[in-house]
């Protein structure tokens, strides 16, 4: 099996030893993505305003991949609060519709560059 790896400027760059996502086959594997602002590398000054930025960047790195978040069938969460959950709810509900993929939501006490939240995904290309 080949694989191939992703990369696009409409995302942040990543900020360690990783690659954006990474193709094998027909599955798609998104890096965790925090609420960096492409352009800026800066963060979102709200929990609202990175998750919007977290899936926002999710989107871009599934679409440099050839697909979508449509083909999500894995989505984990990480979130430093989750009081925050219904919040991430809501907002999800933008970016995925029924059915949803499966999911995972993990409360954590760090994340990096003092983010609020992070995801990554996995996808399947049909």
């Amino acid at each position: 099996m080949s694989k191939r790896i992703v990369s696009t400027h409409n995302a942040p760059a990543a900020i360690g030893t990783y690659s954006q996502a990474v193709v094998a086959g027909d599955t798609v594997y998104l890096s965790g993505q925090i609420g960096l602002e492409p352009a800026t590398m800066t963060m979102a000054d709200s929990f609202e305003a990175q998750t919007v930025r977290v899936f926002e960047n999710l989107k871009a790195v599934a679409e440099a991949a050839g697909g979508s978040l449509a083909d999500a069938v894995k989505l984990n969460l990480y979130l430093v609060d989750l009081e925050n959950f219904a919040q991430v709810n809501e907002i999800m509900s933008r970016y995925f519709q029924q059915p949803y993929p499966a999911r995972a939501a993990v409360g954590v006490k760090a994340l990096p560059r003092g983010a609020l939240v992070e995801a990554d995904a996995v996808l399947v290309l049909a």
